[in-house]
């Protein structure tokens, strides 16, 4: 279980404090799916990125299984069964897919196994096992890639910030069959996108950096349902 206490995250902007998140409490179950959304700058992605630690938190805890992984470094984090998939996925130059794969799942595999790693994203491991993890991919290919290697980890808690950048429709279908799929794990997924919304189990809704509404799908999804309708109503 990943628990956040009286999390709050403040930056420098224009030399002054800046409050990202303030002051944020929530409880994830084992081997749920949970969907942060919210609008643009409501703290969405800094959440994540403090749960991995790629952000330090300003104040409060972070607490995994009962340990205390607030000051972890990331490294730490993923050894004790934490994934994390970049909105921007990292490339790395020289460094090939097959390489990637290996060092995401602990241990040498043969194509055979690649090929089904990739084929569960969409792609055909002949055509990118010894393609190098760089520029030359695409977004799409690149966030594909990306999600392949966090799948590879098996981990206990997997963090997806918007999974679906990038991505084309007959990917996306794929995408949402990948996060059915985890039922073992528990899943933590930013995304704006109804189709993510429509298969987690809890819904959290920032906004200004604080929780607006924490509840079950059937819960949060028609209070988004009936912003989005007033907003268009307004917009004529």
């Amino acid at each position: 279980m990943l628990e956040i206490i009286n999390l709050s995250y403040r930056a420098q902007d224009d030399n002054q404090d800046k409050e990202i998140l303030d002051n944020i409490n929530l409880k994830f179950e084992d081997n749920y799916t949970y969907v942060i959304t919210g609008p643009n700058g409501s703290g969405k992605s800094t959440l994540a990125k403090l749960v991995m630690g790629i952000l330090p938190a300003s104040s409060g805890k972070i607490l995994f299984n009962g340990m205390n992984i607030t000051s972890l470094p990331i490294n730490e984090r993923a050894k004790l069964g934490i994934s994390y998939a970049f909105q921007t996925p990292v490339t790395f130059k020289g460094l090939k897919i097959r390489d990637l794969i290996d060092v995401a799942c602990g241990q040498k595999k043969s194509f055979d196994q690649i090929c089904e790693i990739l084929s569960k994203v969409g792609l055909c491991a002949k055509d990118y096992i010894n393609r190098p993890l760089d520029d030359k991919l695409s977004g799409g290919e690149l966030k594909r890639i990306e999600i392949a290697l966090a799948l590879c980890q098996e981990a206990k808690l997997n963090i997806f910030d918007e999974p679906e950048a990038g991505i084309d429709l007959w990917s996306f279908d794929n995408l949402i069959d990948i996060f059915n799929s985890l039922k073992n794990s528990t899943n933590i997924i930013v995304s704006h996108q109804k189709r993510i919304l429509h298969i987690s189990d809890y819904i959290i809704l920032l906004k200004n950096g604080q929780i607006e509404k924490f509840g079950k799908k059937e819960e949060v999804v028609p209070l988004l349902e009936k912003r989005q309708c007033a907003r268009l109503v307004r917009s004529k």
